[in-house]
């Protein structure tokens, strides 16, 4: 994969970030404390900026407004405390020993087939949540870059709704707290800075899967000409996580559940509505630019064109 899919001085993956600001806590008290301050953020606000010329004549500003941060680097979603509840949403996890979880067992074996291939650095890539790395995984799908400098709404938004479609799994994965494939079969994954973390985190559902969806799916509304290579994009960005070894298919499949019901929600807030119209804007703007994707395509096709066997 090419250097250019990842920032050099890129921080760490979302959910790692929130492990280090409590130490060795598990994640269930760490992602509590994080939608606490979600909730927080959202009741307080940041103060809005001084309304410029645009404003005041009823015209959208250029760049959005400031929203609060969760953590550095992790703003405040949409959601507050309308997030989808994931345990309600989604049946049990397959059990040890039935047959949903052999065919778990099945695709997880066949995934990692793909170590050593073009598609395992890519799906290392896609495992970095951090920005501004994760706004290019949908350029080469989209035809465009994603930048805070050439589409400042489309990057915050996209931004925003990562944490409503992260936080959105929680229930499910606090409740079940499903080991993942890696600690079953005592292998590595794609990323082993991130195996500490993972290893309390709940494997069910896929939180990748549910904010790559949720990407997908939004970016699709906004292109819908690209909606083919967005939502197989959208689909790869899922299934990588098999490729990584950090979750199992029924985790990758509610996953893509959760992050259509978190947009589903998102539909309903007049905040993100707003910024999807000054994103459509944004990307109308750019694609008539002639403005190139910042990856390099043609590697990005080449790896997913390895398809992993038995995958639904």
């Amino acid at each position: 994969m090419p250097a250019s899919r990842r920032s050099p001085h890129s921080a760490p993956t979302t959910k790692r970030a929130v492990m280090d600001s409590v130490g060795r806590r598990t994640a269930r008290r760490a992602w509590t404390l994080v939608l606490a301050g979600l909730l927080g953020a959202c009741a307080t606000s940041a103060p809005s900026p001084e309304p410029t010329t645009a404003s005041v004549a009823g015209m959208r500003p250029e760049t959005p407004a400031a929203v609060p941060e969760i953590r550095p680097g992790l703003l405040a979603g949409y959601l507050g405390r309308n997030l989808p509840d994931s345990l309600k949403l989604l049946p049990a996890p397959p059990t040890e020993g039935s047959a949903a979880f052999r065919n778990d067992q099945a695709v997880s074996r066949a995934s990692q087939k793909l170590r050593g291939t073009a598609r395992y650095p890519l799906a290392g890539a896609d495992a970095d949540l951090a920005f501004p790395h994760a706004a290019s995984v949908f350029s080469c799908a989209l035809g465009v870059p994603i930048t805070q400098q050439q589409s400042p709404y489309l990057y915050q938004l996209l931004r925003r709704t990562m944490t409503d479609a992260a936080l959105a799994t929680y229930g499910a994965k606090d409740h079940y707290k499903r080991i993942r494939p890696f600690v079953h079969y005592r292998e590595g994954t794609c990323r082993p800075e991130d195996e500490a973390m993972l290893r309390g985190d709940g494997s069910y559902p896929s939180g990748h899967t549910s904010i790559g969806w949720a990407w997908a799916l939004i970016l699709t509304e906004l292109a819908p000409d690209r909606a083919d290579a967005l939502l197989a994009r959208g689909r790869a960005f899922g299934e990588n996580r098999l490729v990584c070894n950090a979750h199992w298919q029924s985790d990758i499949l509610q996953g893509r559940a959760t992050g259509a019901g978190a947009v589903a929600a998102l539909h309903a807030n007049a905040d993100f509505r707003s910024d999807m119209a000054a994103a459509a804007q944004e990307l109308s703007k750019l694609r008539a630019s002639g403005a190139a994707p910042d990856v390099d395509c043609k590697a990005e096709a080449a790896a997913l064109a390895l398809p992993i066997e038995g995958v639904l």
